[in-house]
């Protein structure tokens, strides 16, 4: 990791899963998360989903500028994942986790693997540290949607929560569940069992669908 860190301030190129490529400033990274200004944006990337970085030869420069503007404040000498999303809550942001789908909203609690983001539209989503690919946070002056505070209130989920994502997840036994927002219909059922990192579903036609829990991204209640 040290010899990334002479790239900061640098123009960077990198790609994360998914074949998603990234062009733009590296401001800082740590063991497990880099920072990336891509001349609009911060994004917060985890180290997890990042395939290859490269720095960028002087002919294929983009012209990004150093920001003006900060992004999450970090007090400790030395940025990390989890530091980031303790960063964050509260703060409005837009983050990715699945497909070309992204959630608009704020963090309300950070647990052992996963976090709970609280989304306008789709409400309480409980979404594995292991899946999100990047957060960016909003600029101070805007909301999502341009809601007011008083329609989007930041405050905490006021519900005991456990410590892990699965155990979190076998609360909602026996309760009509919505996998990474629904993008198949099988992942949308009644939950009926989570043991040995599967997950038993029962589908709208009543059949029973199957799912291993660590390919599971998110999920929410509809």
């Amino acid at each position: 990791m040290e010899k990334l860190k002479k790239y900061i301030d640098s123009e960077i190129e990198l790609e994360i899963s998914g074949k998603t490529i990234f062009y733009g400033i590296l401001m800082d990274i740590g063991p497990d998360i880099l920072v990336l200004f891509d001349g609009r944006n911060y994004l917060y990337i985890p180290l997890l989903h990042v395939q290859n970085i490269k720095e960028r030869i002087e002919k294929e420069w983009t012209g990004v500028q150093q920001p003006v503007a900060i992004g999450f404040e970090n007090d400790d000498h030395e940025i990390s994942y989890r530091k980031t999303l303790s960063n964050a809550k509260g703060q409005f942001l837009e983050l990715f986790v699945t497909g070309n789908k992204s959630l608009h909203g704020y963090i309300t609690s950070v647990l052992n693997d996963y976090i709970v983001f609280y989304s306008p539209v789709y409400k309480n989503v409980f979404i594995s540290m292991h899946h999100l690919k990047w957060l960016t946070p909003y600029s101070y002056q805007t909301t999502p949607y341009t809601l007011s505070s008083k329609e989007l209130p930041v405050v905490p989920l006021n519900v005991p929560l456990a410590r892990s994502f699965e155990e979190q997840l076998k609360k909602y036994k026996e309760t009509l569940v919505v996998f990474d927002l629904g993008e198949e219909p099988d992942k949308i059922g009644l939950l009926k069992n989570v043991e040995n990192n599967m997950v038993e579903l029962a589908a709208a036609d009543s059949r029973a669908v199957f799912w291993k829990l660590s390919h599971l991204k998110m999920f929410h209640l509809p």
